[in-house]
């Protein structure tokens, strides 16, 4: 299982939808924040990975649900620079948590379309992504995406069915 985590307001949820359906998000698509979790499921042939979506409200108990999962996609709002340091925090909470320090880490900088070409390098040196990087034991990997324009969703495929990922086989 992946969980999807983040701060509110992030982004999670229709980055989840768009990369369930690339044509369920549009530019009028909303979506309201997630107090507690959505289960997505995404099928490639007979593969399923569910991905586990958990409301940024819920942070203090997130830790619950780490032992189920062996992969981390945490989704930061590019394009909000003042959320950037409070998800840092919430990052290095996990990534320093037992259960998580053999798990795969995706760091998704989302709603790329809302920033400028400048706001991924600071986002990336206001989390502190290559300090982090030498300091923990997990392998973060950076994409940026847009639940709009679709833009990293098959990089976010790429990761989530890779070869290393434990999968469950459809009957």
């Amino acid at each position: 299982m992946c969980l999807c985590l983040g701060p509110t307001g992030s982004g999670k949820t229709l980055l989840l939808r768009k990369i369930q359906h690339i044509n369920a998000v549009d530019e009028t698509t909303t979506a309201v924040p997630t107090v507690g979790t959505n289960l997505f499921n995404l099928r490639r042939g007979n593969i399923q990975i569910e991905i586990r979506e958990l409301g940024g409200i819920m942070a203090p108990i997130w830790p619950k649900y780490f032992a189920s999962a062996n992969r981390i996609m945490y989704v930061v709002d590019a394009s909000n620079l003042c959320q950037i340091s409070a998800a840092g925090v919430l990052l290095y909470t996990v990534l320093a948590h037992p259960q998580v320090k053999n798990g795969k880490v995706l760091l998704v900088l989302t709603k790329m379309d809302a920033s400028y070409r400048q706001m991924r390098n600071e986002a990336l040196l206001m989390l502190q992504i290559q300090r982090l990087q030498k300091e923990v034991k997990q392998e973060i990997i950076v994409i940026e995406a847009s639940a709009i324009t679709g833009k990293g969703r098959n990089e976010i495929m790429q990761w989530l069915f890779a070869e290393d990922t434990k999968r469950s086989i459809l009957n």
